[in-house]
């Protein structure tokens, strides 16, 4: 198996849909369950890539459907004074993570984004989403490159949960196609 697919839900992508040569692999929502589902994911497959697919939440009003990611950071790690935002306290491990690909930096958190957040604008956080920075740091801990395709739900507002649940299967085929086109070509 050459490519491993990683998505929180079965709702979000059917992997009965994935081409030859590609493994679905659902990590359940947030970082731990994400962390957990990917380090025995790229222990048991050994991919030469993994690919997320995930939904994300809007910060970016410019931004819409499917956004391929550049960079990921995490939103939710908040141990000032020991560090900044962002930032994992007494570690040498990269607070920001890059793919090598896409244009779009990510959020990832442990909380599904309902309001406004000037950290999240300041920081160029685009999209915010609950899986990619687990996905990213197992990557990068066992040297396995990684991108990721996230589409756009909802505009991580008051009527996110709404908009997330009305629109959560509607990336499914956009992925598909760009996993073909550019990935496995």
């Amino acid at each position: 198996m050459t490519v491993l697919v990683l998505t929180a839900l079965p709702g979000e992508l059917d992997g009965a849909r994935a081409p030859d040569g590609v493994r679905v692999v659902y990590t359940g929502v947030g970082k731990i369950n994400t962390a957990i589902a990917t380090a025995e994911a790229l222990r048991e497959a050994a991919p030469r890539l993994v690919v997320n697919y995930g939904t994300v939440g809007r910060i970016d009003a410019a931004l819409n459907g499917l956004v391929e990611i550049s960079h990921v950071v995490q939103r939710d790690m908040m141990a000032m004074p020991l560090a900044p935002r962002g930032v994992t306290p007494l570690s040498e491990d990269d607070h920001i993570l890059a793919s090598g690909f896409g244009t779009v930096v990510c959020g990832t958190g442990d909380s599904f984004v309902t309001a406004a957040d000037p950290w999240l604008a300041e920081n160029n956080v685009g999209v915010v989403d609950m899986e990619l920075f687990a996905i990213a740091r197992a990557c990068a801990r066992y040297g396995v490159p990684w991108r990721a395709f996230k589409f756009i739900t909802d505009g991580a507002d008051e009527a996110a949960a709404d908009h997330w649940s009305a629109n959560v299967a509607n990336g499914e085929a956009l992925f598909w196609d760009v996993l073909r086109r550019q990935i496995l070509g």
